[in-house]
């Protein structure tokens, strides 16, 4: 069992908060997280896929009063979004009450955006969380060894903790085969199980690539406006990122398409049919799965209120992550796969172009070492440390 870091959190937030959504991909680990939370606090758990529990809950108001003095934890909670609308009631009578905090749990395998979109009546009256797949600091610490496992097999708990790369690649092709036929489905979109693989195929090839819609267009044969739609849904699904660009006024020319990335690196080797460390070494994908499997293990220790960007320009000036903290803190941070990393002009370019506080290179090696003038080497977990202190 690996202890999730935002499991307190989860515990700390419903302490002061009337309800909290708990955001996710499938299989990532919420339902473990809520049942351990259940063991301390007296809940009630029903999945609205089930149709028993869904129809317990059709009824919101009756199922609440006979359970008031427990935590409600509502799992695959984007079942049934209309839900929310009579949760403000709810919520505000037991307000009056005096029971303020702890009444619900909701879990949700969308994006945080798209389930507020659905529960702006609850404005004031709940508190957004998203978990990740484990990352560095929750699995590897400070070995290399298990860093490389987790970058080969991903954060999904099933595949990490597999007995062999054989059996972890084989849940993950059963992952990706189970959300194309099962799980975008019953979200709605009627979208080709084949077509919609290939697309997350491409992704996975161009992986830390600038978006280049229309050359998705041409090789899936189908308009750009139907790669929009098919990039929004994976962004929803929370299995793709769209890393956005910096675009503040700097007096130059910006890049302005945003930069993609399939979150999980697991799920990206599991669609390249990459199974283990020395086949990843060998592949042209090896530098843009490494980008991406930083940046997810950076953003997910980093506050919610960071703001992630890259930065690029047509004559070559380019940052890799651009943090930004509230009250306008901007860290710099350039990512390499080798041990004995060199930063190009283009970088000290960039960085005097955003005025960055503080520019780091992530690398693969194990010290930590002043670079160059104002330019901090360090390691992934390293810089993880960094932004938890912040």
């Amino acid at each position: 069992m690996i202890q999730r870091r935002l499991e307190t959190k989860i515990e700390d937030t419903l302490k002061r908060s009337p309800s909290v959504a708990l955001m996710g991909p499938r299989q990532v680990g919420k339902t473990t997280i809520a049942l351990n939370i259940s063991e301390t606090i007296p809940s009630v758990y029903l999945d609205l896929e089930n149709r028993t529990d869904l129809q317990k809950v059709k009824d919101i108001e009756a199922f609440h009063a006979e359970n008031s003095n427990k935590l409600i934890i509502l799992d695959e909670v984007q079942r049934l979004p209309e839900i929310f609308t009579s949760l403000r009631g709810i919520i505000d009578r037991e307000r009056r009450r005096g029971n303020k905090t702890g009444q619900f749990l909701f879990l949700g395998s969308a994006s945080i955006e798209l389930l507020q979109q659905s529960s702006e009546s609850l404005a004031g009256r709940i508190a957004y969380l998203e978990l990740h797949p484990v990352d560095v600091l929750e699995y590897a610490g400070r070995s290399p060894e298990k860093l490389n496992t987790l970058w080969v097999r991903g954060g999904f708990p099933e595949s990490l903790l597999a007995d062999s790369d054989q059996d972890s690649l084989a849940w993950r092709n059963d992952f990706i085969k189970t959300y194309l036929e099962r799980d975008i489905p019953q979200l709605g979109p009627r979208i080709p199980a084949e077509t919609l693989e290939r697309f997350w195929t491409m992704l996975a090839h161009n992986q830390g690539t600038v978006l280049n819609a229309a050359h998705l267009a041409r090789n899936l044969d189908v308009s750009g406006v139907t790669i929009a739609r098919y990039l929004d849904l994976m962004t929803d699904l929370l299995l793709v990122r769209r890393l956005k660009p910096w675009t503040a006024n700097v007096g130059k020319r910006l890049i302005k398409s945003p930069k993609i990335y399939v979150r999980d690196s697991g799920i990206t080797h599991a669609l390249l049919n990459i199974p283990d460390y020395n086949s990843l070494l060998g592949h042209p994908v090896v530098g843009g799965s490494w980008e991406g499997f930083v940046i997810e293990n950076i953003l997910a220790v980093a506050p919610t209120r960071v703001q992630p960007y890259y930065y690029g320009t047509p004559g070559g000036a380019e940052i890799d992550l651009v943090l930004e903290f509230p009250g306008g803190e901007k860290w710099a941070i350039e990512i390499k796969r080798n041990s004995t990393p060199s930063l190009s002009k283009g970088f000290y370019t960039g960085c005097e172009d955003i005025q960055a506080n503080r520019r780091f290179v992530v690398y693969s090696g194990t010290d930590i070492f002043s670079l160059s003038k104002d330019v901090t080497a360090i390691t992934l977990p390293g810089l993880m440390r960094e932004i938890l202190e912040q």
